[in-house]
């Protein structure tokens, strides 16, 4: 969803994170990475305005960060 949200496609996000295609397709399919495969996706996706929100009652969720906010 993140990804979709900012225009990004699977090569995009997978060059900007230092991970392949591939391993997009599979974090996006649900299936189980490193943990520092998953944080550098993570951090990939935040340095391009995605905020990622805690489950609080409705579930883990993100949103794009404001740029007029900086």
């Amino acid at each position: 969803m993140a990804r979709a949200a900012i225009g990004l496609g699977v090569r995009d996000l997978a060059a900007a994170a230092g991970v392949s295609p591939t391993t997009i397709t599979r974090l996006e399919r649900g299936e189980e990475l490193y943990p520092r495969t998953v944080a550098a996706v993570r951090a990939a996706l935040e340095s391009k305005g995605v905020i990622f929100i805690n489950a609080n009652g409705g579930g883990p969720g993100v949103r794009l960060r404001d740029p007029a906010a900086g």
